[in-house]
């Protein structure tokens, strides 16, 4: 009796391990490092690629917008559930709004690989731009310490907003019109919840 009850918990375990090592949206994951890790390399290559600053400050800076605007937008919502955003309420405040996603067991939130995929490429780009910051300060090279500068800023407010998310902080409420949003994509989800089904 003692070897069935082993048996039932090994293959529960077996199949958590694979799930967990599933990556259910792989154009998102790969999207999630794509424009981050092409920025870094583009910034490595620049001298090869042009001798023209302003066309090398203009791709970074372009797949850095890329890359904040699909973090925000769409991977922190697939890969772990999280989103957040900014508004300025009637006094002319500046809140922003954390939400974290309540129930794991949902289609759209990520599995654990997918999880570790964007926190891995959340926390370890900026670490790589500051250590950027630190090399063109101390070569004097002053015109690429704006790029850095702006780089940093950028992958900084991604990783605040989703730090923040994780902890659940709570800032602002959200504003009534993305409640309406949120009723919405709860239809979506239901109507979609034939495709996630295993």
């Amino acid at each position: 009796m003692a070897d069935d009850t082993e048996d039932v918990e090994l293959d529960f375990e077996e199949e958590r391990v694979r799930r967990s090592a599933v990556i259910r949206h792989p154009v998102a994951s790969f999207l999630h490092l794509f424009f981050r890790v092409s920025a870094i390399i583009v910034y490595l290559l620049c001298d090869w690629i042009s001798r023209n600053f302003a066309s090398c400050f203009i791709l970074i800076i372009t797949l850095l917008s890329f890359d904040f605007w699909s973090v925000k937008n769409v991977t922190g919502r697939l890969l772990v559930g999280l989103r957040w955003w900014n508004q300025i309420d009637e006094d002319g405040r500046s809140l922003w709004v954390f939400e974290a996603k309540k129930n794991s067991q949902g289609c759209s939130s990520g599995t654990e690989a997918e999880a570790r995929i964007f926190w891995l490429g959340l926390i370890v780009c900026p670490l790589i731009w500051m250590f950027f910051f630190f090399t063109t300060l101390f070569s004097l090279k002053i015109k690429w310490l704006v790029l850095v500068v702006a780089s940093i800023s950028l992958q900084a407010a991604n990783l605040y907003g989703y730090l923040r998310c994780k902890a659940g902080g709570q800032e602002g409420k959200p504003p009534p019109d993305t409640r309406s949003f949120m009723g919405h994509h709860f239809l979506q989800r239901i109507s979609s919840l034939e495709y996630c089904e295993d």
